[in-house]
């Protein structure tokens, strides 16, 4: 089995920091390769892989924003569909843009949809449904307008995210600084739970970030670290009484609450989008629906078992299980 693994080239694969497309291809492929497959990661040519690496862009438009991301996208994914025929199937992980290229060649191809940016990329998976094999990252994420040929939950390799049994005091805050995330409510529910906030990601909408977030960062109460990486980012995610994820969207799978569990902290999050899919309400954290309900959750934090949030992970979401559903699919594809 043959296989083109078409990773996006905002940043690295895997990436240095925030890059979550990137690091979930990463992952798979890496897992692939270890199971034997014989896969060629077509990424940016400072991408570290076991796989066969094929690249034209040297680095993410992301890592330099002078590159234009249109341009080096077309060259990207030209350059893995003019190799379509080495291939027996090719995977794209890299959004919409590979699908207008599927009638021109012969290998099928499988896309996971990571998410829907806007509702205005929908048409270009409608008109390419009967074409290339969608899978959903959740249930939750399901377009209705869309046929799928599985949901396939991300998985994370567990030994890389040390078990804390015990934590802290503080709560956590782990992702984009944007309104989607929740960065403000998070602010709020500590706040009014007297705890101090641990906040660690990337600045994205600095707006938000100057007017919502910025005001409240004191060094005391508030703490705000950027963006993490490596051992820092395993320690920040175990050293937490829990983590707050107060969405503001439809989250269609969400790495951070994973990755906070398998290091055994329980995560309160609002109950939308996939968080019922990742998390056991009163067994690996707290579903609620307003901030007074977070601010409960917080008080009951204690009622959840560490290792209980660990054991969920390491049943559900390694990169393992995510490695062998994905064979299943590829061969029942290809048969």
């Amino acid at each position: 089995m043959r296989i083109a693994m078409l990773s996006s080239i905002s940043w690295p694969t895997p990436p240095t920091g925030y890059g979550p497309w990137e690091l979930v291809t990463s992952l798979l492929t890496e897992a692939l390769v270890a199971c034997g497959i014989d896969v060629t990661l077509f990424a940016t040519q400072n991408s570290h892989t076991a796989a066969k690496l094929e690249g034209v862009a040297s680095r993410g438009y992301s890592e330099k924003p002078h590159l234009d991301a249109k341009v080096w996208e077309a060259l990207h994914i030209a350059h893995c569909i003019e190799q379509a025929g080495e291939f027996d199937l090719i995977h794209n992980q890299a959004d919409f843009m590979p699908l207008t290229w599927s009638r021109t060649i012969d290998t099928p191809m499988l896309t996971t949809i990571h998410g829907f940016s806007s509702e205005r990329i929908v048409p270009v998976y409608q008109r390419y449904d009967d074409r290339v094999q969608y899978v959903s990252i959740s249930d939750a994420d399901r377009h209705p307008a869309l046929t799928y040929a599985a949901t396939i939950h991300h998985g994370i390799p567990l030994d890389d995210f040390t078990f804390d049994a015990t934590g802290s005091d503080d709560l956590l805050f782990f992702g984009r600084i944007h309104p989607d995330k929740g960065p403000a409510d998070a602010i709020a529910a500590a706040r009014a739970a007297d705890r101090r906030l641990v906040m660690a990601g990337l600045v994205q909408d600095h707006g938000y970030h100057e007017r919502e977030v910025a005001p409240h960062i004191d060094d005391d109460r508030v703490i705000f670290h950027g963006v993490i990486g490596g051992a820092e980012r395993v320690t920040t995610l175990g050293n937490a009484r829990a983590l707050l994820h107060l969405i503001g969207f439809d989250e269609p799978f969400g790495l951070s609450v994973v990755e906070a569990m398998a290091c055994g902290t329980p995560v309160i999050a609002f109950n939308r989008g996939s968080m019922p899919e990742l998390i056991d309400h009163g067994v690996t954290g707290f579903l609620v629906d307003t901030i007074d309900e977070a601010v409960a959750a917080i008080a009951r934090i204690d009622e959840i078992d560490r290792t209980a949030c660990r054991r969920a992970v390491a049943e559900r979401f390694s990169v393992e299980r995510m490695a062998d559903d994905y064979i299943r699919l590829y061969e029942r594809l290809l048969a």
